[in-house]
């Protein structure tokens, strides 16, 4: 008896070895692959973006009187990287020999993880990244003249009161949305890749669901 097209559809979608597969499901493969592709080179473009800007910023910090900055910026960006680094390498790690479905289901599990590690580690960076910037503002020449001048700045046994308070209270309101502003950022630069993909898979799970 001949198979039908569903029966043909379900065995080429879920094994990648069949004899007969159909069009459709060579058009999921190809899709998938190509927007993973698009995204680890995204991924990989900005790492090497992020490198780049941490080297520059020293540099300029140091002409513009606040090296303080762009040290803190420089280890704090590349530490970024080192784990992200090791993060792209367990991807590159995922069977791209898998039939569609289980490769983007995969690469899907290896994207929640990454989200929630870079998440909770933006709860730290974010903050770090700030008072990079009030360490180097504070030991830069302009500000050292201001605090040579009376009365410019409040200080109690030695601590500059305001400065000290306000830098907390900024550090602890990142600490707490550092994760919040990490995915705001993450959708600005892969949101529209990551809506194909999320369309893409929810349309295999479909499918799936309906034996097709």
């Amino acid at each position: 008896m001949e198979k039908s097209i569903e029966s043909i559809w379900k065995e080429g979608f879920l094994n990648s070895n069949a004899v007969v597969v159909p069009q459709i499901n060579n058009l999921f493969e190809k899709k998938s692959t190509h927007i993973i592709d698009k995204f680890k080179k995204m991924f990989r473009n900005n790492l090497i973006a992020i490198v780049v800007g941490s080297i520059l910023v020293v540099p300029i910090s140091y002409f513009v009187g606040i090296p303080a900055m762009g040290i803190g910026l420089f280890f704090i960006a590349n530490s970024i990287v080192l784990i992200n680094r090791k993060l792209g390498k367990t991807l590159l790690k995922i069977d791209v020999h898998e039939n569609c479905y289980d490769y983007l289901k995969h690469f899907n599990k290896w994207l929640d993880e990454s989200i929630k590690l870079n998440s909770k580690m933006a709860r730290i960076y974010y903050p770090l990244i700030f008072l990079s910037m009030v360490a180097g503002f504070w030991f830069s020449n302009d500000i050292q003249s201001i605090i040579e001048t009376p009365n410019q700045i409040y200080f109690y046994e030695g601590i500059p009161v305001f400065w000290v308070t306000g830098a907390l209270i900024i550090s602890t309101t990142l600490y707490f949305f550092g994760g919040k502003i990490y995915k705001f950022d993450l959708y600005i630069a892969y949101g529209r890749i990551l809506k194909k993909l999320n369309e893409l898979f929810k349309d295999m799970e479909t499918l799936k669901e309906n034996n097709y």
